[in-house]
């Protein structure tokens, strides 16, 4: 992560002798940055086939496999056993009916889409965007190939060419919450805070369970100075899920700018009980407690 530089002044020891104003300053040069720079890696259901969890269940496998034996030939009974597989994690059998549907039909552009996400979580990135770019030249209107190249360039920091994406699959009518997640968290990087809020909110209106988009509208609410509506956001996030580190190192940050130390330690703390390399929950507890 390229934001994750932050001011000497977080790097050692607590502050808690500085005047509120500086305080502020402070948290505002650096976390802000800090917290925009880690989302990059919070992409909503980022490693996951859009299908229904009990799709991987050995039960409905089993009856695809039946559906197979009755139909060797069709491509998209492969493309949907390959999606099974892979929501149950079985990626060598994903990849191997994803292979197959190909085979039948070179033109699937969906079975392309769907082995460059196994693909793209075995880390084989370049196979990843070969796949990605093949389905888009077979249907140029496949959103779903757009918004999963977009985070292949994201994550290889190509922002310009991962925003294209985004936007593309935007301007498709996508209704797929991860396009507009994805460009808020650069437009967030860029500084763009109020388009920023327009797409989290976008986000949150077609995933309202997802908290992901909220903590990324908090960020943006901080950065805007609004901590008042950061606030409600990451107290949303927290209520959705309360296993993401994310949330708890969010609200923490708030009450850090409130003067409240002692409580956003113990934020600090449960973020990092949930993820001990989260580097925003470490740099708060070394600020607040100096540990």
């Amino acid at each position: 992560m390229d934001m994750t530089k932050i001011t000497s002044a977080l790097s050692g020891g607590s502050f808690m002798a500085a005047n509120g104003s500086a305080v502020r300053n402070i948290i505002l040069a650096g976390t802000l940055a800090l917290l925009a720079g880690c989302q990059t890696g919070q992409v909503m259901n980022q490693n996951v086939l859009a299908i229904d969890a009990a799709q991987g269940s050995e039960q409905n496998i089993a009856s695809l496999s039946n559906v197979i034996a009755s139909n060797p030939n069709d491509p998209g009974a492969y493309n949907v056993r390959g999606a099974a597989y892979g929501r149950a994690g079985d990626d060598r059998r994903a990849i191997e009916d994803f292979n197959q549907a190909i085979a039948l039909n070179p033109n699937y552009y969906q079975a392309y889409a769907n082995r460059a996400l196994i693909e793209r979580s075995l880390g084989r990135q370049m196979d990843a965007l070969n796949d990605y770019n093949r389905a888009i030249q077979i249907n140029s209107s496949y959103d779903v190939a757009y918004i999963g190249r977009g985070n292949l360039y994201r994550e290889s920091g190509q922002l310009d060419d991962a925003f294209n994406d985004y936007t593309r699959a935007i301007q498709l009518n996508t209704t797929d919450p991860r396009a507009y997640h994805s460009r808020g968290l650069i437009y967030q990087k860029r500084g763009q805070q109020e388009l920023a809020i327009a797409d989290f909110s976008k986000a949150i209106s077609l995933s309202p369970k997802s908290p992901q988009p909220y903590n990324g509208r908090g960020v943006s609410y901080l950065a805007l100075n609004d901590d008042q509506n950061a606030r409600a956001d990451f107290d949303k996030a927290l209520a959705l899920d309360q296993s993401v580190a994310e949330s708890w190192a969010n609200i923490g940050l708030v009450l850090e700018r409130q003067g409240d130390f002692t409580k956003a330690a113990s934020y600090y703390q449960k973020a990092k009980q949930l993820d001990p390399t989260y580097q925003p929950a470490l740099q708060g507890l070394q600020r607040t407690i100096g540990s």
